[in-house]
């Protein structure tokens, strides 16, 4: 019994540490490429101009996704034309939460007005590759000599309910140093919202 209950405990040790893999500070992103809303292909290599991206995995449904949404929006109206453009990708199955379907992306993103790409991973190849686990959930990176680096990964901000006099902005001031030659002083934060929703079986 005992040795029944350590296989099972170490193969759940094993899931668990197979989502939480991913990049960490300092890594080389590998490039991908994954379906638009308007069906086109995207990947980090046709920003040609850019200094860097903000990766944001999020989401249609999550209640903390949705009240991101303004601020991504805002994010890349802000950046992106400084050369940090966002790229949102959607990590969530579709088979398991039907309103994360491609229609519903291509939806939501009409009605907010999305200046950005908002990719779709339907096999979590791009998530499991980042180590996305919650939505939303920022990677910052850098292009450099090297390729891709990570400078930033984890929440926004600190203020996921709209209501922390003490906010602070993490990517927004992430960006601010990288664009004054220095590395982000705070270089990784808990990401908050909801569990990405992972295909079943």
């Amino acid at each position: 019994m005992k040795k029944l209950f350590l296989v099972v405990f170490l193969l759940i040790s094993g899931l668990c540490f197979a989502q939480t893999e991913g990049y960490r500070v300092g890594d080389v992103v590998k490039d991908f490429s994954l379906k638009n809303i308007d069906s086109k292909m995207v990947s980090l290599a046709d920003y040609k101009d850019a200094k860097g991206y903000i990766v944001v995995f999020t989401c249609n449904t999550c209640p903390v996704a949705k009240g991101y949404q303004e601020r991504i929006s805002a994010l890349n109206a802000s950046y992106a034309g400084k050369g940090y453009p966002v790229v949102a990708i959607n990590p969530n199955d579709a088979v398991t939460v039907p309103d994360e379907s491609f229609e519903k992306m291509q939806a939501l993103a009409n009605e907010k007005n999305f200046r950005f790409p908002y990719l779709l991973d339907p096999d979590h190849v791009v998530t499991k590759q980042f180590g996305a686990l919650k939505t939303p959930h920022v990677f910052l990176l850098s292009k450099t000599e090297k390729g891709n680096v990570v400078e930033y990964i984890g929440a926004i901000d600190n203020d996921s309910e709209g209501e922390n006099p003490d906010k602070i902005n993490y990517v927004q001031n992430a960006i601010s140093e990288l664009s004054a030659g220095k590395k982000p002083s705070i270089a990784s934060t808990k990401a908050v919202g909801c569990s990405i929703k992972w295909k079943k079986g």
